[in-house]
């Protein structure tokens, strides 16, 4: 079983466990025998772009997050290995400062939660009251394939997370599938499994579409050299204790027939 993970947060986001601190999510990773892991929080944005609240450390926080993980990397050195990392989005305009993020760290992953419609208004996937376009999914799409030519992203998060906002699965979604895993594959970028829902009764279920989604992982394994992984996504201390769990749930949810045609990064 995969004894690392590059998707950890911290309270700074917002929605994170406010009583966890940044060494007892170490603690309990080592509990759970993890050799490496990753703090990814969710990125400060030097430009405001998202306004939601509770979804992002400030920019002002920034360096106490790359200092107090850089802490822990000395102090538990002989127990496990820890990087710095930030997930973050890509928008057109925001090169240099996502840029300036990956110089300053060891990991950026690319969970691409929003982009702008063609009012430039921002559109958050997961939100089903949002009314969706089919060309919405295709800019997902392109999106992230911009980002991974540009060299931004180490890894892309939950890549089929945009499924949480269909009813059914088209078309379309094949396509966008297909340009993701190509992209990612022509690039060497890994695409993560997320098991951010590791209670089989709460993981993402929207009507016929099922979180993390079976299609879209099937068009992934389709292709030779795309690397996967898993990704805890840890919010909290009960996602951890639950890993070995969330994967099975995953898997179930995938289906064992695709999960062994996945090439998986070790």
């Amino acid at each position: 079983m995969q004894k690392f993970n590059y998707h950890t947060h911290t309270r700074r986001c917002g929605h994170a466990d406010n009583n966890m601190t940044d060494e007892d999510f170490v603690k309990e990773f080592i509990k759970k025998g993890f050799t490496k892991i990753a703090f990814t929080d969710h990125c400060p944005e030097k430009e405001e772009i998202d306004h939601r609240k509770n979804m992002r450390m400030k920019y002002s926080e920034k360096n106490e997050y790359l200092e107090s993980i850089k802490s822990l990397k000395e102090k538990y050195k002989d127990r496990i290995e820890i990087e710095t990392g930030f997930e973050v989005e890509y928008l057109q305009g925001q090169e240099e400062n996502l840029l300036e993020l990956k110089n300053e760290t060891d990991k950026l992953i690319l969970g691409q939660h929003f982009i702008y419609d063609d009012k430039n208004e921002l559109k958050i996937f997961r939100r089903r009251y949002e009314p969706f376009e089919d060309v919405d999914f295709l800019k997902y799409a392109e999106y992230i394939k911009i980002a991974i030519e540009k060299n931004i992203p180490d890894i892309i998060a939950h890549p089929d997370v945009y499924m949480l906002s269909r009813d059914n699965y088209t078309e379309v979604d094949e396509k966008v599938a297909h340009i993701i895993c190509s992209t990612a594959e022509k690039y060497g970028i890994p695409i993560e499994i997320n098991l951010s829902h590791p209670n089989e009764f709460i993981i993402g279920k929207r009507e016929r579409i099922i979180y993390p989604c079976k299609e879209f992982w099937r068009i992934a394994s389709e292709y030779k050299y795309l690397n996967v992984l898993y990704g805890v996504d840890a919010h909290f201390k009960y996602q951890i204790m639950n890993y070995e769990k969330a994967i099975e749930v995953a898997n179930k949810y995938i289906g064992q027939e695709i999960i062994d045609k996945l090439h998986f990064r070790n």
